[in-house]
């Protein structure tokens, strides 16, 4: 007897050999089959779904949950426009916070939307004795206050206020860590919101380490997050690189550096497992810091590393040596040659042909590098929705001619490079269905097309947000298309992105997400 059948759908299944079904059996979370194979079988349940179409559940490949959940409750300026106004919302964030001496976090802060940076004395004019910290939407810099930059060391580099990068991890790592408590918490509302979005499977990337990590243990609010019933979803987890450390290992097992007991990619179960080792290169082009082989466009700067070229390299070549699959943040093009170079001078050393190393974002890569992707064999992890949003203005820092290189689409598949869809939620908007659009469209809010050659058709970019996703995270056998024998996740919408006219995709509605092949509970995106 199946536990469910689910009937009356157009389920896109994304399996070629069974592309369409109309029924669909569960039993014990897996598809135990479709149509023919289950109509006449009886189940405890009978769904009938009204014609709703039906696709796996989307695979959002690069995510911040816990980010993602603190900033949902953190006081933010997005939207401001004035200085005034943004010191108006600090000075309420400080005047809530009681005694001073307290940390105030501020989220939503972007430059452009300001046209400069705020500085530590327009902060301090607010801070009334309170430590003010102004997280930048990028995840790559700061403003603080002078009550924060007299804590760090005298040569820690900024300007008047403004951290980035390394810098903003030295005044990260002054706060006391998150609890576990508070971690597993956040983690379970950013969880609810990917699931009203259809996301049934995430890949976390980057915990504990200076950049973006809560806390030298997060890995265990993970785990507290699952036994509190707060993990709605299936999550891998990307352990940031500078978690590393040298190893005595066994000198034929050629380890240089290494995770304690040597944990690495694979560990763990269908819920809850370690993914990637996530390996930072350059900035984002949100703060200007994207590493670039030649200036931003009216600008003198050509972005930055996280380090120097050779430590890096080191980095990227002692991951493959451990035995982990890389993920490799590179959103300029001069990082992009240091990942490409340093990945294939791992491969050289030990070749790992099964690896699945990824570059995180590629957000401008040349025409001349993506033989080198194909080459290597590395999956390009995009964010399509950087562009529907911030798209105008990444076009005009890069000019003319590399704009149409921005977040490739159609140049990745023609190139048989693996296009993964992902959102790096929160920076931007999550939404997989409104990325699927853009896949297409290429279309800013403005209306503006930016490299329309690169558009992709409706099916490759569900593809990206299901097999694709599935394949980067190594969850093929059991995720990315409803086949038989696969875990029962899935997605319905209220109606058929391949039907509909294109600018309608990122609108239909989230009907219901399975996980397991149980309803989740509905949450208004």
């Amino acid at each position: 007897m199946l536990c469910t059948r689910l009937t009356n759908a157009r389920f896109l299944t994304m399996d070629p050999g069974r592309p369409v079904a109309r029924d669909l059996g569960i039993w014990r979370g897996r598809i135990v089959g479709l149509d023919e194979a289950v109509t006449s079988l009886p189940a405890r349940e009978v769904i009938d779904l009204q014609g709703a179409t039906v696709l796996p559940g989307f695979i959002d490949a690069h995510v911040h949950l816990a980010w993602t959940g603190f900033k949902e409750n953190t006081p933010s300026i997005a939207g401001r426009t004035r200085i005034d106004d943004v010191l108006a919302v600090v000075e309420e964030a400080v005047t809530r916070k009681g005694a001073p001496g307290a940390w105030v976090s501020i989220a939503g802060y972007d430059q452009r939307a300001l046209g400069r940076h705020l500085t530590a004395a327009e902060l301090d004019k607010v801070s009334h004795g309170h430590k003010v910290f102004v997280m930048h939407d990028s995840g790559h810099g700061c403003v603080v206050n002078s009550a924060v930059l007299d804590l760090l060391p005298a040569d820690t580099p900024h300007d008047n206020g403004f951290l980035a990068e390394g810098a903003m991890g030295a005044a990260r790592a002054l706060r006391l860590p998150h609890s576990q408590e508070d971690l597993a918490e956040a983690i379970g509302r950013a969880a609810r919101t990917c699931l009203a979005e259809g996301v049934t499977a995430c890949a976390e990337a980057g915990i504990g380490g200076t950049l973006l990590g809560h806390s030298p243990v997060e890995l265990g609010a993970y785990q507290l997050a699952r036994e509190k019933g707060l993990l709605p979803l299936r999550v891998q987890l990307m352990v940031s690189a500078d978690r590393l450390h040298p190893v005595a290992a066994h000198e034929a097992d050629g380890i240089p550096r290494a995770l304690d007991l040597g944990l690495r990619t694979g560990f763990g179960d269908d819920r809850l497992s370690l993914g990637a080792l996530k390996i930072f290169t350059d900035g984002g082009m949100m703060a200007r810091t994207a590493a670039l082989s030649s200036p931003y466009e009216g600008l003198d700067g050509t972005g930055q590393l996280q380090d120097d070229p050779h430590v890096l390299a080191d980095t990227i070549v002692d991951g493959h040596l451990a035995g982990w699959q890389l993920a490799v943040h590179a959103i300029g093009d001069r990082a992009a040659d240091i990942a490409l170079d340093a990945l294939e001078r791992a491969q050289r050393l030990r070749p790992r042909p099964a690896a699945r190393h990824r570059i995180e974002h590629a957000g401008l890569i040349r025409p001349d590098q993506l033989p080198r992707f194909a080459r290597l064999g590395i999956s390009a992890v995009v964010q399509p929705n950087f562009l529907r949003y911030f798209g105008d203005d990444y076009a005009a820092i890069m000019g003319e001619e590399r704009a149409p290189w921005l977040y490739r689409g159609r140049a990745f598949l023609d190139h048989g490079i693996t296009l993964v869809g992902s959102s790096d939620r929160p920076v931007t908007d999550g939404s997989p269905l409104r990325a699927v659009q853009f896949m297409v469209e290429r279309a800013a809010e403005s209306g503006q097309v930016i490299g329309p050659a690169e558009g992709v058709t409706v099916d490759e970019a569900l593809h990206a947000y299901t097999v694709a996703g599935a394949f980067a995270c190594h969850w093929e056998d059991s995720l990315g298309s409803l086949s038989p024998g696969k875990l029962a996740d899935l997605v319905v919408l209220g109606d058929d992105p391949r039907r509909v006219d294109t600018s309608r995709i990122g609108d239909i509605e989230v009907v219901a997400t399975y996980v397991d092949g149980r309803a989740t509970e509905k949450t208004t995106p």
